[in-house]
């Protein structure tokens, strides 16, 4: 966890509630498997046994409402954005948005003459980690997946409620 947690001779761990939520929410976060093109298959390859997503925690769900994480990855057709959307709306907060590839972050080589593509999946839901690549490997995913775990840890659940 962090610097500041203190270890007494009884094997008792004292820390801040928040501390522990956070870690415990950080480590633990199931993602929705939303696949929406090639990006996808970069996707089921980080899920694979040689990069085993499960080994930090993140474990697919193929329901929103059983899911903390949305990895969009792929082209974000505009007649799609409004089921992005609604399955944003569908999962339960605290939630997390990772858009996965340069299709989904800004509408990818059809940005210019693509009439049908959305030009960044953040114009409709908000994100919280991009991942750059076409497609980018299942490292930058972990890396991704990684990066969001730390913005989680970082997080203080109780004492923002009590603002």
């Amino acid at each position: 966890m962090e610097h500041d947690v203190r270890k007494s001779s009884d094997n008792i761990i004292i820390s801040s509630l928040d501390k522990l939520i956070s870690w415990a929410r950080s480590t633990s976060p199931w993602y929705f498997q939303f696949g929406l093109a090639c990006c996808a298959i970069e996707m089921m390859a980080t899920a694979a046994s040689r990069h085993d997503l499960e080994r930090i925690g993140m474990m697919p769900r193929s329901s929103p409402r059983q899911a903390d994480v949305m990895i969009v990855s792929g082209t974000v057709t505009l007649k799609m954005a409004t089921r992005i959307k609604r399955l944003y709306a569908q999962m339960a907060d605290p939630k997390y948005v990772i858009s996965m590839g340069s299709c989904a972050t800004s509408g990818g080589p059809y940005w210019q003459y693509g009439y049908h593509v959305l030009k960044g999946v953040d114009l409709i839901i908000p994100v919280d980690v991009y991942i750059p690549g076409c497609p980018p490997r299942p490292e930058s995913l972990l890396e991704g997946l990684l990066k969001l775990q730390e913005k989680i840890r970082h997080e203080r659940p109780i004492s923002e409620k009590l603002k």
